[in-house]
């Protein structure tokens, strides 16, 4: 079970603006936030301590670097033996097409980000990672349009 950390109120406004952009400089931080630079470095200091700050990212726009073509994928498992949504999760953890996995509820058991550079390299992921796996009873894909919220770093929250 996850413990919680106990952070007031300067905490909080630190971690709004690390959220924001985790290369501020402290001094700029800490006039924002009404702290001494010094006071701003032992704060961060004690959250990525404590694994409140559990990583320090930069966060790449995939469509600057290469045409791609991003897909939401519904799958259904066939049965729930833990051995094999495990079995499932691990791969989507080593698909490098994968850019993220959920564990849902209702009639879909994980929702896929999937993120490829032509309809062929979905065909391979597919072949590779979902016809040829026994426990998926079926899967559905939906093809992204256009993004209309895009990354919010200040709302990200990572999965543990």
């Amino acid at each position: 079970m996850t413990e919680f950390v106990t952070l007031d109120a300067f905490d909080h406004k630190l971690l709004e603006r690390v959220r924001r952009n985790n290369l501020e400089p402290a001094r700029v931080t800490a006039d924002a936030v009404g702290l001494s630079e010094s006071a701003v470095l032992r704060r961060l200091r004690r959250l990525r301590a404590e694994k409140v700050i559990v990583a320090d990212v930069a966060i790449v726009d995939p469509a600057r670097i290469e045409p791609r073509i991003e897909l939401h994928v519904l799958v259904e498992m066939g049965t729930q033996v833990r051995s094999h949504t495990d079995a499932f999760k691990a791969a989507m953890v080593r698909s490098p097409e994968v850019r993220g996995c959920w564990d849902v509820t209702g009639e879909t058991d994980f929702l896929l980000t999937v993120a490829v550079r032509s309809m062929a390299e979905y065909e391979s992921f597919c072949q590779r990672e979902l016809t040829t796996d026994a426990h998926v009873r079926a899967f559905k894909s939906m093809i992204t349009i256009r993004e209309i919220v895009g990354f919010d770093p200040a709302r990200a929250v990572l999965a543990r």
